[in-house]
C-alpha cells in the first residue's frame, strides 16, 4: 500500500478505528488488538485506552502467529472469539451482533457470514477450537480449521457487503468508498448477447483472478457464453464476459445446452462454489487449487452428506498436464480440458450439437 495500512484515512478517521468503533457498538464484550509492523506508529495515532493491545513480535512470519497471539489473550471466561480484520471497516454492527446472537441460540463450533451465497468475515470461533487455532503456524488464518469441523459450522446469511470487503491494494480503498454508495446493485449484469441462446455452451467462472480472466478470453474466442460468478466485479472489467452475477447460486444461471464450470476464487468460496456446481449437474466441475486444499473441500462435502459419485466429478487440480506455470498457460490447459470433455460428450452421444 506504501503506507502503514491500518491508518490509510476513512470515513473521517482511520481504517482501524472504523472496525474498532463498529465493535465498540456491538455486543462484544472485550477487544484485543493484536499488532505487528508499526506497532509504535499506530498505537501513537488510534485510541486503543478501552482496549488490549498485544504485540506479534513474529508477524513477518504470517497471520497465523497474529491469529495465535490474539487468542490467547482472550479473556479465560470467554465462549467464544470473534476475529475481525483490522482493513474491513464497513462491516455493520448489526451483523456483528446477528453472528453472537446465532451463536448463543445453535451453539455450533464456527459461524460464518454470508452474502448472497459467498462466505465473508468476521468469524465467530467456540472456545473448543482454541486449541488449534493456538498451534497455527505460518501464513494461515481460520480456514485452516475449518476442514476438520464441517459438520458444526453455521453459515449465516447477511445482508452486509462489507463482509466481504477488506483493502489490500489502493484499487480496493477506491471500492470502498463505492460500495458505501452502492449497497443495492444489481445482481446480474448482461451485454453482448445478441443472437445467443441456450444452444451456446456457457462458461462460469467464479471469482476474478489472473487464470479467471485469461479463461474468459480463450472461453469468448472459442465461442461459449461466458458468467462470471463474483460478488464485486463489473462487466466492464472483463473484457470477453457476457455476464456478471453477483450472487452465488446456481439456480439463476442462465440455461445453455451444456454448462463448464470453474472456480478461481483463490480459497475464499470455493467450497460453496463446488457444492452447488455438482449439485447443478454441470457438465464439468473444475478447482482452480491444490491438492491439499481440494482433498480438504472433498473431506468437507463429504462429511456434509454428498456422494461420492458426485465428489468424483470434481477435477482438481484443473487442467491438463502441460507443464503450465504463467496465468494465461494454466487457464490454456483448463480450456483445452473443457474442449476435450465438451468433444467427448459430443462424440457419446452420437452427433454434434451446439
Amino acid at each position: 500500500m506504501g503506507a502503514t495500512k491500518q491508518l490509510l484515512p476513512f470515513g473521517g478517521t482511520t481504517l482501524l478505528e472504523n472496525v474498532l468503533n463498529n465493535l465498540r457498538r456491538s455486543q462484544v464484550r472485550g477487544i484485543v488488538v493484536v499488532l505487528g509492523s508499526s506497532a509504535e506508529e499506530i498505537r501513537k495515532q488510534v485510541p486503543l485506552d478501552d482496549v488490549r493491545v498485544v504485540i506479534n513480535e513474529a508477524y513477518r512470519e504470517g497471520m497465523g502467529t497474529s491469529l495465535r497471539q490474539g487468542i490467547s489473550a482472550i479473556d479465560p471466561e470467554s465462549d467464544a472469539a470473534l476475529v475481525v480484520l483490522a482493513d474491513q471497516p464497513l462491516v455493520q454492527q448489526g451483523t456483528i451482533d446477528c453472528l453472537i446472537e446465532q451463536y448463543r441460540q445453535h451453539k455450533p463450533e464456527i459461524v460464518i457470514p454470508m452474502y448472497r451465497g459467498f462466505r465473508g468475515n468476521p468469524v465467530l470461533l467456540d472456545r473448543s477450537v482454541f486449541p488449534e487455532l493456538r498451534s497455527l503456524t505460518g501464513d494461515i488464518g481460520c480456514r485452516a480449521i475449518f476442514g476438520t469441523h464441517a459438520a458444526n459450522i453455521l453459515r449465516v446469511p447477511v445482508d452486509d457487503i462489507g463482509v466481504l470487503l477488506d483493502v489490500d491494494t489502493k484499487a480496493d480503498l477506491e471500492r470502498l468508498a463505492q460500495a458505501q454508495n452502492d449497497r443495492g446493485a444489481a445482481l446480474l449484469e448482461a451485454a453482448d448477447l445478441e443472437g445467443r441462446d441456450d444452444s451456446w455452451p456457457q462458461l462460469v467462472v467464479v471469482g476474478s483472478d489472473p487464470v479467471a480472466k485469461a479463461l474468459v478470453q480463450f472461453a469468448s474466442l472459442l465461442h461459449f457464453t461466458v458468467t462470471i460468478v463474483d460478488p464485486l466485479l463489473r462487466l466492464g472489467e472483463v473484457p470477453g464476459a457476457h455476464r456478471i452475477v453477483h450472487v452465488l447460486e446456481f439456480s439463476r444461471l442462465p440455461a445453455a445446452i451444456e454448462t463448464y464450470v470453474v472456480v478461481a476464487s483463490r480459497g475464499r468460496f470455493d467450497e460453496e462454489a463446488v457444492e452447488q456446481a455438482l449439485h447443478a449437474g454441470a457438465a464439468y466441475v473444475a478447482l482452480m487449487a491444490n491438492k491439499r486444499r481440494a482433498r480438504e473441500i472433498r473431506d468437507s462435502l463429504q462429511v456434509r452428506g454428498m456422494a461420492e459419485k458426485k465428489l468424483a466429478r470434481l477435477r482438481a487440480p484443473a487442467g491438463l498436464d502441460i507443464g503450465a506455470e504463467r496465468p494465461e498457460e494454466i487457464a490454456l490447459s483448463v480450456m483445452a480440458e473443457i474442449v476435450a470433455e465438451r468433444e467427448r460428450r459430443r462424440s457419446g452421444s452420437g452427433g454434434k450439437t451446439g
